[in-house]
Parts: structure tokens; C-alpha cells; sequence
């Protein structure tokens, strides 16, 4: 292998960047280090057919985790990262790259825009530094800290997730947290089991618009009292939570391991209640889902038809307050994600085909529908329904859209190579009008 990182500033780097092409820049780059896929594969913690599939783009180049990891495998400058994915202009400086360090000739203001840092402003700076800070050093209460106002509060900030008020979820987290933690100082089970929820609600909201830094954090917090409380079933959601976190790090061999040992502990309660077998099939299709955008196929394939036959089971209608909301139809979507994170586009959008929005009971998981089938459509190139897809994502849950960063990527390379098609300008203008 050579000992020197490509040169950014060449014409055949350029090229690829001015073009758009993902995959192509990514294996250019694995090329003149003198890698092979398989050693691409081992240093990020994915198959080599996982990297073979997003190279030669039979793989959408919407998965920003793995694309992030791949980049800081290979030495991507973020100034280039972020043009090859349409999140800035080509760069404007020349780039000369050591391994092990990244230097510049001079400063470039890209240097300081990762993508998921760019896609992560859809909530104001000012209110995603207040949320660190609190993470730091928990506020006090700002009332009594009593189990009715935690949950009064719980609740509140579950709508805020539901509906994708992501800014406003953000600024009650603090004050939660600082609640349930509160409560806990007379350890009892279900105050920690109280706790972990909300940890594991600031993880996710956290995750899903590319904050991963604090979701890490968030995640190691809930685990640790789920863990005290004893509950297998907080100690599932808790599982749960922090795989999004492995997966974002590219240790998805990791997150299945996590979730698949906390299914286990589910399992052993008997699955007598409907809590139960809903969080058992909920650890199935996260294991699934995890596998596949690993690229381990027959794992993934495993554990969604696992999934699938728990769901048998349980009522087409679930409790909006239980911890997980499983039901038949929530599983089906889950096998849209896992087909189209295996890059089975067509499979996908027949998996999905007989959804529809009345089957789901918020605004983030009918918008969810919509972004998934969004992807499918993405993946088999067909411009008009992935436009239309969003579109219906938009008008059930706009953040679902302006807030993700792997749907902006999509929105951005849509809008740049189609913008004659009626459908394609109509979710420009409506993206653009939310976030001006």
C-alpha cells in the first residue's frame, strides 16, 4: 500500500467531484492508496460487498454513515467530501493530504462543513449548543421534580419527535433530563426505567438529524440506567437507541451484537404480554435493518422474516405511549429498508406497495413510509416517484425531509440532475421555502 493519500487537486479527482459521483471518487481514492475492497472493508467494519455495491452505485449514495466512514478511511477532505455530495461548491484551494494527518495550503472554510454538520443546522446552532451544554452540566429543575411532571414532560416531547418539532424537542430536553434525573436520587426501578426513556428519546432525535457526537453520549447514559433498573424491556429500547449510534460508526458487526443479545433477554420473559412480543419483533427488525446496511444479507434476511412471523401476533393498532409501537404493517416498512439497504430496489418498492399512511399512527412514521419508498424509488432511478414519495413525506412530516441528511442528499441530486421534471422543481420550492 502506498504511503501517500491521493491527490485532491488532479484532474481525475476534480472530475469525479464536479460530477457528483460518490461511489466513483471513493474507489479512485481506494485505488491510489493501493487498497482493495476487502481492505476498505476491514478498516470500516463493512463487507467488501458493501463496498463494491456503493462504488459501482448499486448502492444509493444516500447512506451518509457509510460514506463518512469511508471518507476518513481514505483520507477525503471534508472541503471535498462535502462538494462530491453537493453540500458545497467544488473546492477552491489545492489539498495535499499526508496519511495520518490532513493539511492544507491554506484554510478553506469547507474544512469546517461536514455534511452532517451542515444537514445538522436545520435546528439552530445556538439551541444544539444549549443541549451540549446541558449534557455537560444537567440544569436544575425548573419545577418540582415529581413522576406526573417527568411524564407530563415525556409526553410533550414525544409529540414534539412525532410531529418532527425537532427545534422544540431540543430545547425541552434539557429540562427532561434534568427531571428524570432529579427523580432518580431515590433509586427506584421505575425511575430509572423513566430515565432511559428519555435518554433514549434524545438519541434518537439526536441521530436523526446527524447529531452523533451527543446521541453517543445520550446512548452510554441510557444504557447505564436501563442497566440499574433491571427491566429487560428498557434494557431493549436502550439497546436499540445506542445500535443507531454503533451503526453510525460503522460498527454495525457491533450493533448486532448489542441488540441481538438484548432480544435474547426479551425472549427469556416468555413473550406473555403484548409489551414484550412487541419489543421482541422491535429488536428483530433493528437487527435486520443493521445487517443489512452492513451488507450481511443472509442475516438481515433472517431476522426480518423472523420479525414477520412475531408480528403475527400483534394488533394492527398498538399503544401510542407503549415504548415500542409494533405492529404488522411497521414490520413491512422495516423490510422496505432492509430491501433497499441490501440494494434490492425493485424487491423494496413491492415490499412496500400495499402501505399507506392511515396504517401509522404519527406524522414521523408516515413521513418515514414516504422517505423509504423515496430511497426504493431513488435506487431503481426513477425520478418522478422518488420526487413524488418525497413529496408526500413533506406534507405529512416536512423535517422528515428538511432535517435528514440523507434526504437532503437525495432532494439536492434530484434538483441538480432533473430540474426540468414538473415534480422534481415542485420539491425544490417547497424544501427551499422551509428552510429560507
Amino acid at each position: 500500500m502506498r504511503t501517500h493519500a491521493p491527490n485532491w487537486d488532479s484532474p481525475r479527482a476534480r472530475a469525479l467531484i464536479q460530477a457528483g459521483d460518490v461511489g466513483g471518487l471513493i474507489r479512485w481514492a481506494r485505488n491510489e492508496l493501493g487498497w482493495r475492497q476487502v481492505d476498505l472493508g476491514k478498516a470500516t467494519g463493512y463487507s467488501a460487498s458493501a463496498v463494491s455495491r456503493l462504488e459501482t452505485a448499486d448502492r444509493s449514495a444516500t447512506d451518509l454513515d457509510m460514506i463518512r466512514n469511508f471518507a476518513q478511511a481514505l483520507f477525503i477532505p471534508a472541503g471535498a467530501l462535502a462538494a462530491v455530495l453537493r453540500v458545497t461548491s467544488a473546492p477552491r484551494t489545492k489539498v495535499a493530504v499526508v496519511v495520518g494527518r490532513h493539511t492544507e495550503a491554506e484554510e478553506d472554510p469547507m474544512r469546517r462543513r461536514s455534511v452532517l454538520q451542515a444537514a445538522g443546522l436545520a435546528v439552530p446552532l445556538t439551541v444544539l449548543n444549549g443541549l451540549d451544554e446541558s449534557l455537560a452540566l444537567l440544569p436544575s429543575p425548573t419545577s418540582t421534580p415529581t413522576t406526573a411532571s417527568l411524564m407530563v414532560q415525556f409526553r410533550r416531547a414525544r409529540a414534539l419527535f412525532d410531529v418532527g418539532d425537532h427545534e422544540q424537542l431540543m430545547l425541552a430536553l434539557p429540562n427532561l433530563l434534568a427531571t428524570g434525573h432529579a427523580r432518580v436520587e431515590d433509586g427506584e426501578t421505575g425511575d430509572y426505567v423513566r430515565l432511559a426513556a428519555c435518554y433514549d428519546l434524545a438519541t434518537e432525535a439526536l441521530a436523526k438529524i446527524g447529531r452523533y457526537s451527543a446521541a453517543k453520549i445520550t446512548a452510554d447514559r441510557s444504557t447505564i440506567f436501563s442497566d440499574l433498573s433491571g427491566s429487560p424491556l428498557a434494557a431493549a429500547a436502550s439497546a436499540r437507541a445506542f445500535s443507531i449510534v454503533l451503526r453510525h460508526e460503522g460498527r454495525g458487526s457491533t450493533a448486532q451484537r448489542v441488540t441481538l443479545h438484548a432480544a435474547g433477554k426479551v425472549e427469556a420473559t416468555g413473550l406473555s404480554t403484548r409489551a414484550q412480543a412487541a419489543t421482541f419483533a422491535q429488536m428483530l427488525c433493528t437487527v435486520a435493518y443493521t445487517a443489512a446496511q452492513a451488507g450481511d444479507r443472509d442475516r438481515a434476511l433472517e431476522m426480518i422474516g423472523a420479525a414477520e412471523r412475531a408480528a403475527k401476533i400483534l394488533p394492527d393498532r398498538s399503544d401510542r405511549w407503549q415504548t415500542f409501537s409494533v405492529t404488522p404493517a411497521s414490520v413491512a416498512l422495516y423490510k422496505v429498508g432492509v430491501l433497499w439497504g441490501l440494494g434490492d430496489a425493485g424487491a423494496a418498492v413491492h415490499a412496500g406497495k400495499d402501505l399507506h399512511p392511515a396504517q401509522f399512527p404519527t406524522a414521523e412514521r408516515r413521513g418515514r413510509l414516504h422517505t423509504d419508498m423515496a430511497r426504493a424509488w431513488w435506487q431503481r432511478g426513477k425520478v418522478e416517484e422518488t420526487a413524488a414519495a418525497l413529496l408526500a413525506a413533506h406534507r405529512e412530516a416536512p423535517a422528515e425531509v428538511r432535517d435528514r441528511p440523507s434526504m437532503r442528499v437525495i432532494v439536492a441530486e434530484l434538483t441538480e440532475r432533473h430540474p426540468r421534471a414538473a415534480s422534481v422543481r415542485q420539491l425544490g420550492a417547497v424544501v427551499r421555502a422551509r428552510t429560507a
